[in-house]
């Protein structure tokens, strides 16, 4: 199943990924909540994770680095809301060496779960201040990142 929709919305300035898994909203869950299993599918092929720290209870951080041929990429997540299984919502940035959060960089991600008949439909969509703000990471691939990571989601169901 997974991947339905990617919408781009520069009047709301959202990217709204959607995929429907075969799968029980507790499985998807816990491809959130494992830190283990959400390496093996945040970040795309060629730029695997590793988290370093994963706490989701509000106010909590989750701090990766991602490794890929051109080196690494580190980023940070600040909790704001956390109602397991079906809602995740954080500020994700982007993180000097040091992992300190860079300042300009942060968006924030809702994640939806919806349970259904052992499907489980997925929204995550990721709001920006800024037109600038969605430009610059627009510019960075995001969306084919978001495509190939959320599409190796079904192998790690399966």
């Amino acid at each position: 199943m997974s991947i339905t929709s990617v919408k781009t919305d520069y009047d709301d300035l959202t990217i709204t990924v959607i995929a429907e898994f075969d799968a029980s909203i507790e499985r998807v869950w816990e491809l959130w909540s494992n830190p283990r299993k959400l390496e093996r599918w945040w970040g795309p092929p060629a730029y695997p994770a590793t988290f370093e720290t994963h706490d989701l209870t509000p106010g909590g951080e989750a701090t990766y680095v991602m490794t890929g041929p051109n080196g690494q990429m580190r980023g940070t997540w600040r909790v704001t809301a956390v109602d397991p299984p079906t809602s995740l919502d954080f500020t994700d940035a982007f993180a000097g060496p040091d992992g300190a959060q860079i300042a300009d960089t942060p968006f924030a991600v809702s994640v939806r779960l919806t349970g259904r008949d052992g499907h489980t439909r997925m929204e995550m969509r990721l709001s920006f201040q800024s037109r600038g703000d969605m430009q610059k990471l627009m510019s960075t691939g995001i969306i084919e990142g978001l495509r190939q990571a959320v599409g190796q989601i079904d192998s790690l169901l399966a």
